[in-house]
């Protein structure tokens, strides 16, 4: 082998090295912060769903750990002095910051923070992880601090100390406002719109190795939601044929069914491998 071929073949062979290191590595984990103290009819979670079949409900967000040093949150659970979970029945709480401790890391270890939605069980614990950036689609942004809160605006789900949190944030520079749909906000996760769980709400879509993984979160609160191809009830969502047709979208997105992850049902948890009886780890 000549010397300037033998050159050009080491710096092939670095570059491949490097590009290597810089691509991000994900593993993606559920985190269980709660629940409601006892099941609830399918039916108060799905449009038509039966009365006489139960679900049972639970809290979550997700981690997804890349091999650089990001760790990622989509979406951040709540406090545990939020007044709306304590009317809303959640039981067995654990502080989501302290959830986290299960998987090795800190709260200031977090580095980014996707919101899927801003109702309360989603957003309000963002002031627990105090180094994340957050990411949140630009017109659900704008209705949750706007046009919810005028006469004919739908408010249900939204807390007021999350909208000032989420707008002091803002002014602080620590939040990106997403445009839109299918958009790459970090390499290799994508977001995606057209449920309209809220306003404009957006899901995950997270490039694992060979596996794509949709968070979708309450774009799809329970699995016979998926199963039937039956939307969430007129107050989970704004458009009921929007919501299904991200369903079906989401099918087509992901890499097998099971890799399209719901927001609050606890069957999930005996899908995947446990770390502890909290967290799971989605592969």
């Amino acid at each position: 082998m000549n010397k300037s071929l033998f050159v050009l073949l080491a710096i092939l062979i670095v570059s491949i090295h490097i590009a290597a290191q810089k691509t991000p590595a994900y593993e993606i984990y559920a985190l269980k912060y709660a629940t409601l103290a006892n099941p609830t009819p399918v039916s108060a979670w799905v449009l038509n769903g039966p009365d006489k079949d139960s679900v049972e409900i639970i809290f979550m967000y997700w981690l997804i750990k890349d091999n650089l040093g990001r760790n990622i949150l989509v979406d951040a659970g709540c406090s545990n002095d939020l007044q709306a979970a304590k009317d809303f029945g959640v039981y067995k709480f654990t502080r989501p910051d302290s959830i986290l401790l299960q998987t090795g890391l800190k709260a200031a270890d977090i580095t980014d923070i996707i919101v899927t939605h801003p109702h309360w069980d989603h957003i309000d614990g963002i002031s627990l992880f105090p180094n994340a950036h957050i990411w949140i689609q630009k017109q659900d942004y704008n209705y949750f601090v706007g046009e919810a809160w005028q006469k004919d605006g739908n408010h249900g789900g939204f807390v007021k100390r999350d909208i000032l949190q989420l707008v002091d944030l803002n002014v602080s520079g620590k939040v990106t406002l997403v445009d839109g749909d299918d958009k790459e906000i970090i390499p290799g996760i994508k977001v995606y719109t057209g449920s309209r769980h809220t306003y404009n709400s957006q899901y995950v879509l997270v490039q694992s190795g060979n596996d794509k993984v949709i968070i979708a979160s309450d774009n799809i609160w329970v699995y016979y939601s998926l199963e039937k191809m039956l939307p969430a009830p007129s107050y989970g969502t704004f458009d009921a044929k929007g919501y299904v047709a991200a369903m079906q979208r989401m099918k087509t997105l992901a890499s097998k069914i099971d890799f399209i992850i719901p927001g609050h049902d606890a069957q999930l948890f005996a899908k995947f491998p446990k770390i502890s009886a909290d967290v799971i780890r989605i592969k």
